[in-house]
């Protein structure tokens, strides 16, 4: 397992990104401070770039190495969300500035899967998450439906022996939160 993950965490170390299964669905991945990582990303996608990314994080205590201020009611939220919640915070810092909405927000999801939050945990900073398909397809739901043009673009393919069970899944909860806790739900 070490060595599967020692590959990944190289390939975004030296700018790659990379196609792995997250804790929801098949996703690329890259790390989230580096602007031309995240370009080739969006390149490999055909996505616009004002289209919003997700920061995953493996450790709650990273939250404050990625939002200004995070509002109280975000580490029970984050760290007791029994299904994947992200999480979008009023002010996010230390990324690309393609990690931030319009408004500085940063959304960010807490991992629980063992699998992605072990490559995420080895890399020991956030990383990239977005689906892995062409902008406007529909996400894959299994290797196998992955487009081979993204397969054939990518540096790395983080590939479980058990990939069959992983992805698949639907996406996450998504929720706004305000910094006196209020939120919005944007996805259920």
């Amino acid at each position: 397992m070490f060595n599967l993950y020692a590959d990944a965490v190289a390939s975004l170390k030296s700018g790659g990104v990379i196609l792995y299964p997250s804790d929801t669905i098949w996703g690329l991945g890259c790390d989230a401070r580096m602007d031309a990582s995240i370009e080739k990303l969006f390149d490999i996608k055909n996505r616009p770039e004002n289209k919003g990314l997700i920061l995953l994080i493996s450790k709650i205590e990273q939250l404050s190495e990625y939002v200004e201020q995070v509002p109280e009611i975000a580490w029970d939220l984050a760290e007791f969300a029994e299904d994947p919640l992200t999480i979008i915070y009023p002010k996010g810092k230390n990324v690309s500035k393609y990690m931030l909405g319009p408004d500085g927000s940063i959304a960010i999801r807490l991992l629980k899967d063992e699998f992605c939050k072990g490559m995420v945990y080895r890399y020991q900073r956030g990383i990239v998450s977005t689906s892995a398909n062409i902008s406007g397809a529909p996400s894959p739901t299994d290797f196998a439906s992955i487009s081979e043009t993204i397969k054939s673009q990518v540096d790395y393919i983080l590939k479980p022996e058990n990939s069959d069970k992983k992805g698949g899944l639907k996406s996450s909860k998504i929720i706004k939160l305000g910094l006196g806790g209020e939120y919005t739900m944007i996805r259920s």
